[in-house]
């Protein structure tokens, strides 16, 4: 599909060259259509741009409708349970950080975490802003804790240890002494990172019992 290419190689171009150096007539032509079709499908090059971070939000979505149902986190869920789905949502996380595939996806998203635009309003509207809102609420389950403060601050702690790994990709291999966040790789991490969540939700656990 037409619109679907365009996205796609818009999406890689704007990634590594933002969208003042972004070429539509690149853009086009890797395509292999028109430039009028970018007119004609997205009103321009903002419009494409704006086009893009839709896309990503509708793509990275899928992770978290794959790991919550529609309609939410059921009612009455029990600590266990919350904390498994915890587990299950930053592990699906890890998986596409670690990836290749959503390395563009990731650069237009850093792009626009540093110098935010109304592309960044509809990415934070979709996927990024749903998934925090589901870690704050299953941390708030998990741990008993009904403070928004210290249930946003611990969904921030937990995502910054998994965004590590596509922010500074290049000093996480160096470290790792890989070529590649291979499979084995992602396994050893995922492992890690779930210890460390468990360690911070039972820290909290710990923290609201000693409240009077």
């Amino acid at each position: 599909m037409l619109q679907q290419r365009l996205l796609e190689i818009a999406i890689a171009e704007f990634a590594t060259k933002g969208l003042e150096g972004a070429s539509t007539r690149s853009i086009a032509a890797k395509a292999g259509t028109a430039m009028s079709s970018i007119t004609y499908h997205f009103g321009g090059k903002e419009g494409l741009y704006l086009a893009a971070a839709d896309y990503i939000a509708t793509q990275m979505g899928d992770d978290v409708a794959n790991a919550v149902p529609p309609e939410g986190i059921p009612a009455g869920i029990t600590p266990q349970q919350a904390r498994a789905m915890l587990h299950d949502l930053l592990a699906r996380f890890i998986e596409k950080m670690a990836g290749e595939r959503s390395a563009a996806y990731s650069l237009f998203i850093m792009r626009e975490q540093m110098e935010p635009t109304e592309a960044f309003e509809r990415i934070y509207g979709g996927m990024m802003g749903k998934m925090l809102g589901v870690l704050v609420e299953l941390i708030c389950t998990a741990t008993g804790w009904r403070d928004a403060t210290t249930a946003q601050v611990t969904a921030i702690t937990l995502m910054g240890q998994i965004v590590v790994l596509r922010v500074s990709r290049a000093t996480v291999l160096k470290l790792l002494q890989r070529s590649d966040i291979d499979a084995a790789a992602t396994t050893l991490l995922t492992r890690r990172i779930a210890a460390n969540t468990d360690a911070i939700l039972d820290q909290l656990i710990a923290e609201r019992q000693e409240l009077p």
